[in-house]
């Protein structure tokens, strides 16, 4: 049964910064085409990037059991080891550079407090369902929202009471993001369908995107608009957050079997998605209704999360090649 959350902590958060990221807000993307990539120490299953208020670039190493920290101005690389079991998924950083992420591995939490660079005290609070948690955002105030994928679960966590409350939907839950007016959207991976949670009554209502659509990730644009990628077609899909309408669809650059996985938008609201099936990233401008495209320097990359910087800049991680990128 779905747990209702008290109208008051359900208002629309303060601050959005938008994008796939709710702690940066993302600068706006002018590429040259300039793709640079670093090897991670721990080539195990790397995946999911996320930018710190210092500009540095946290990286959940799922198969190795480590969070990795990228500074672009060295170029170098640190990790730690997580609690046995984290298994970790995805991860964000607050405005205070505490690092958060979703054990996979053991249905947690993980809190991971910084001082003066390195890691305090790691904390797993545990979440009520077990399951698999996945993908994490901020909603920019003092909730983080994450997806349990194999639980049918989203879950909010209360920062200050420290207390999780769940909502119950169908389809293996992935991908989220937050509108303007703090209602929160997900991805239904293996069905048809985007839920969305209502800020203020937690209600949630379904859009239906057609049969083999497969929603994988989701991300929100500053003009109060949401946009999907969908693995299972090759098509990207606009989405009015305020009537909860599809406004269009696109094919992607290459077709039914390019597999766009991850998506992202710029602080222009210009839109970044990747085809997983075809080693690229694409840039799509909705004011010209065109796509730009960026063939990748490795080959079986694997990207599964993108995010844009405060510089503008592309950050992906290619959990099969086990490199870092960005496009600037």
């Amino acid at each position: 049964m779905r747990r209702m959350l008290p109208i008051a902590t359900l208002l629309p958060a303060l601050a959005l910064a938008g994008g796939s990221n709710y702690t940066i807000t993302p600068g706006i993307s002018q590429p040259t085409g300039k793709i640079s990539e670093w090897p991670v120490p721990t080539p195990k299953f790397a995946r999911d990037p996320a930018a710190a208020p210092d500009g540095k670039i946290y990286i959940a190493v799922m198969h190795g059991n480590k969070l990795a920290r990228f500074d672009p101005a060295t170029q170098k690389f640190e990790e730690w080891d997580l609690p046995a079991g984290t298994r970790p998924h995805g991860l964000v950083v607050d405005e205070q550079g505490t690092v958060w992420m979703t054990g996979n591995g053991n249905g947690t939490l993980l809190e991971i407090p910084f001082e003066e660079g390195q890691p305090g005290k790691m904390v797993a609070h545990k979440t009520p369902s077990g399951g698999s948690p996945h993908t994490i955002i901020s909603d920019g105030r003092n909730a983080l929202w994450f997806t349990n994928q194999s639980a049918d679960k989203v879950t909010r966590y209360d920062r200050s009471t420290k207390k999780m409350s769940e909502f119950s939907t169908r389809d293996g839950p992935y991908g989220l993001a937050m509108d303007r007016d703090g209602n929160v959207w997900f991805c239904q991976a293996s069905g048809r369908r985007v839920g969305r949670i209502d800020a203020r009554s937690g209600k949630i209502t379904e859009l239906d995107l057609g049969d083999g659509s497969n929603p994988r990730r989701i991300a929100a644009a500053p003009d109060n608009t949401l946009w999907v990628v969908r693995y299972g077609d090759g098509k990207l899909t606009h989405i009015d957050a305020g009537t909860s309408r599809i406004i269009k669809s696109y094919d992607m650059p290459a077709g039914p079997n390019g597999n766009p996985y991850a998506v992202t938008v710029d602080g222009a609201g210009k839109v970044w998605a990747n085809e997983i099936g075809t080693d690229t990233v694409t840039l799509f401008d909705p004011a010209s209704e065109r796509f730009q495209v960026f063939p990748l320097p490795t080959k079986n990359e694997g990207i599964r999360k993108m995010i844009v910087d405060a510089k503008g800049r592309l950050w992906y991680m290619g959990s099969h090649s086990g490199k870092l990128g960005v496009v600037e």
